[in-house]
Order: structure tokens, then C-alpha cells, then sequence
């Protein structure tokens, strides 16, 4: 079956297989850049093309969501107005759990948790993954030091922008940081998962001056 016409968690598992190659196991234990580094060219070639800019405006009133959510493995209702009433929230959109770049990317969000504690920051990624997958994600990759929430309706996704235009059945790799307020303060979109961290403390550093 060609995949443009297979359903979209059929494509998503038939792209996992693709990357077969990188072993869940290698990924949970070691998650090294130095190892994952060389990977992640073919991971952008074997499935994503680069996105034209799409995202929401500076200063852009968010839509206040809930959505179901996985700690450490346990699942919880998230809620982006709860999140916001004590601090900045980081709101950053993933392709696909357990693929490469978002493996890389959500270990280094894991490392950075410390850094955005401090800042009295908080941390949510959502990728269109159902929730058995992200609740192992959670756990296994993110180590339990911040939650990943599901959207497979794509409703929260669509609301901020987030649609990967080339493969609408995943969201963009795109990272937000939203104040108390609920408003953007700055936005960073890039499918390579080095810079999205960095760009976001740097952010968050600004507005808790």
C-alpha cells in the first residue's frame, strides 16, 4: 500500500520501522550525542522535508488547552491554564516519539530541567503519538522529569500553528514559550533538535530579568 494512501498511525508505524537501525534499547541507555549525531541527516531525509515558516505571533493570545498526559509513565490530565498560573511555560511540538531528532531533543530538555526550575519554568511537549506510545516515551526517553502530552485530534496542534505542512499528520518540531499571561514571548522553529533548548532558557532568562 502506497503510504500516502495507509491511515495515519499506520504511516507513523511504517516510519518508526524505517528507523529500526537505532535500537529502542541504545536510545534509553545511552542517548549520547556523540553516537546519534551521524543520524540525524537521514532522519531528515528519510522523512521530513523542510517546513515553510508557520507559526503564532509574538505577543499572540494562546487557546488555553487540556489534554491527556503522561509523567514518568503514569498518565495525568494536563493543563496549560494550571501550568501558566505558576510561571512561564515551555509548549514545544514534536514530530514523532522515539525517532531520532525527538529523542535528542527531549533528552536534552530532560537535562535542562534544572535550568528552567530555577527560572521558575515549566515544560510540556505534545506530538499527535497516542498515549500508550508517549506514556513509554515519557519514561524511557523524557526520564520522568517532564510530561509529553497527546494530541491526536491535531486540535491542540493546529491551534498553535504547529502542522507539519509537508506531513500534516505530525506536528512540526517547533518550541514556544508562553507567559503567565498566556501570550507568546518567543517561538523557534527548526526539525534540528539541537538549539530548540538553548533558545528557550534564553528566552525565559529575558522575561524573568
Amino acid at each position: 500500500m502506497p503510504t500516502a494512501s495507509m491511515p495515519p498511525r499506520q504511516r507513523r508505524k511504517k516510519w518508526r520501522n524505517m528507523m529500526a537501525p537505532i535500537c529502542l534499547k541504545e536510545l534509553t541507555m545511552t542517548l549520547r550525542f556523540d553516537r546519534l549525531l551521524a543520524w540525524v541527516p537521514m532522519m531528515l531525509a528519510i522523512g521530513f522535508s523542510a517546513p515553510a515558516v508557520a507559526a503564532l505571533d509574538v505577543g499572540q493570545k494562546v487557546a488555553p488547552f487540556t489534554a491527556q498526559a503522561a509523567l514518568a509513565g503514569k498518565p495525568f490530565t494536563y493543563s496549560l491554564q494550571e501550568a501558566l498560573a505558576k510561571g512561564p511555560v515551555v509548549v514545544y511540538f514534536f514530530p514523532a516519539a522515539f525517532s531520532v531528532g525527538c529523542s535528542i531533543e527531549a533528552h536534552a530538555f530532560a537535562d535542562a530541567m534544572d535550568q528552567f526550575a530555577a527560572l521558575n519554568t515549566s515544560v510540556i511537549g505534545i506530538s499527535t503519538d497516542d498515549m500508550e506510545t508517549l506514556a513509554k516515551f515519557s519514561s524511557q526517553v523524557c526520564q520522568g522529569k517532564f510530561p509529553v502530552a497527546s494530541d491526536e485530534s491535531r486540535n491542540i496542534t493546529q491551534s498553535f500553528d504547529a502542522v507539519m505542512q509537508t506531513r500534516p499528520e505530525y506536528a512540526n518540531r517547533i518550541s514556544y514559550v508562553i507567559a503567565p499571561n498566556g501570550t507568546v514571548v518567543t517561538y523557534y522553529q527548526s526539525l534540528n533538535p539541537f538549539k530548540h533548548v538553548e533558545k528557550m532558557l534564553d528566552a525565559v532568562k529575558l522575561i524573568r530579568k
